[in-house]
């Protein structure tokens, strides 16, 4: 793999410039390592922390160890992520978590596969062995995102919920932000998958919390806020299937109940139970209504997919660093 080009932090030199984003929340145990890895690996990138109501005095660690600290008082990482867009300016991001677990050393080798093969998102997924580490719910929300995702879009990634990534900045400009928590990664790789982004996946070192530092992830409320991402994203992404799926599911249970109706009435020209035959009315209606609305929403969803790919293409390929005519 070719080595990629001198990194810069400022306008005015040749290579592409690289901020890294760490969103911290309590990180007081890591943060400063976390800071100091990445300063190693990335000598000349300029780092940031922005710092999520954290009170065990994480922001004057970070402001200390040298990174450039940001304040967001909206909790919760989506949150942070959409800060972490809409004000860094570079040309390469690289995010990652402000808990020292994801291998800063290997960033420059994320980089360099970026610009190799003029990538939009490099995916740091974490390395086999450590998975024993994960909590059960983690592990099934990770399968269950990566076949959700496989079966919407055709491709995948092995390790869905990685915080460990790196952007172009076509993709990060052209990113809109809408999860609040934990569910930002799933997210982050529908809109690559959406737009049919060229992105690549590298397997990276994966190490435990420094002591001191405590994981903010819930099994139970986070899992069920995957489970409710995978509905939500199955609804968007693919209206004319799910509105289709329930549009046969209510036609099946009105052609249920109406077989006998029907063979009553051919027999005796009577409908006897007519309770029955308005319900069945009413559900064939519901049927109707929600194929339409699938084949009506399911043109929104090109649509909007059009708007966003046009917003990507208006930024620069990260193998593109000079001025645009």
């Amino acid at each position: 793999m070719k080595e990629f080009p001198a990194v810069a932090s400022g306008q005015g030199t040749a290579g592409p410039r690289i901020a890294v984003i760490l969103p911290c929340y309590n990180e007081a145990g890591a943060i400063v390592q976390t800071v100091q890895d990445f300063r190693r690996a990335l000598p000349a990138a300029d780092i940031y922390v922005f710092d999520n109501n954290s009170t065990d005095g994480s922001y004057e660690l970070a402001v200390n160890a040298g990174a450039i600290v940001r304040r967001v008082t909206q909790q919760g990482k989506g949150h942070v992520v959409r800060r972490m867009f809409a004000d860094v300016d570079a040309d390469i991001y690289v995010m990652a978590d402000g808990d020292a677990t994801y291998e800063a050393a290997a960033a420059p080798r994320l980089i360099a596969a970026m610009l190799e093969d003029n990538l939009d998102m490099v995916v740091g997924a974490r390395r086999s062995e450590v998975e024993e580490a994960y909590r059960r719910g983690h592990r099934f929300g990770n399968w269950a995102l990566t076949g959700l995702l496989k079966q919407l879009f055709g491709r995948s990634f092995t390790d869905i919920l990685t915080g460990y990534r790196v952007f172009s900045r076509r993709f990060v400009k052209s990113f809109p932000v809408l999860s609040a928590g934990f569910e930002i990664e799933t997210e982050i790789s529908v809109h690559a998958l959406e737009l049919a982004m060229p992105v690549s996946e590298i397997m990276t070192a994966y190490g435990a919390r420094p002591e001191g530092s405590t994981s903010k992830l819930s099994t139970y409320r986070d899992g069920w806020r995957i489970l409710r991402t995978i509905f939500t994203l199955y609804r968007i992404e693919k209206p004319i299937l799910f509105f289709g799926i329930l549009a046969v599911l209510l036609a099946l249970t009105g052609i249920t109940l109406a077989t006998p109706l029907i063979i009553t009435y051919l027999e005796t020209g009577l409908v006897p139970r007519f309770p029955t035959a308005i319900l069945v009315t009413g559900l064939m209606i519901l049927a109707t209504l929600s194929g339409m609305c699938g084949l009506i929403l399911d043109t929104v969803v090109r649509g909007r997919r059009e708007v966003r790919r046009l917003a990507y293409l208006t930024f620069r390929a990260p193998s593109d660093f000079g001025p645009r005519d």
